[in-house]
């Protein structure tokens, strides 16, 4: 196993939700791999947290990565649905989509669950969508 195509899978993903049109449309350019110093305001996205597992098998060497992109609102009082509308479009802009890796082949990569949630002591919303890529090692 290898977390080789950790990198790949990053980049793949940040530049697959930046040239999507309808995600775009609602919050421009807001996408984020570090969090700006100040808060944003309005309706952002930030790539998370990470999992990564060995998934080779017979056929191939390769990796299971659990990842998670947050949508979240600043205080200026954006509700759940604007948050969620950003967080559907984020969840259109990666199905289906053959993601193009420097690294590795994307065998497959699926929605697994979202969790919404009032954050700082209620004045934002945050939505955190989690899925799972499969990565060949080849």
């Amino acid at each position: 196993m290898s977390y080789g195509a950790g990198v790949a899978l990053q980049a793949a993903v940040y530049q697959q939700l930046r040239s999507h049109p309808a995600l775009a449309d609602l919050i421009g350019d807001a996408i984020f791999d570090a969090m700006p110093v100040e808060a944003p305001s309005g309706v952002h996205v930030s790539l998370g947290t990470e999992d990564a597992r060995d998934a080779s098998d017979t056929s191939a060497r390769g990796s299971r990565h659990d990842f998670v992109i947050s949508v979240m609102s600043g205080s200026d009082g954006a509700g759940f649905g604007a948050v969620k509308a950003a967080a559907v479009a984020v969840a259109d802009a990666l199905e289906d989509v053959p993601l193009q890796l420097s690294r590795g082949r994307l065998a497959g990569l699926w929605f697994l669950r979202a969790s919404a949630r009032r954050v700082k002591n209620g004045a934002a919303r945050r939505v955190d969508l989690t899925f799972r890529a499969r990565i060949d090692l080849i």
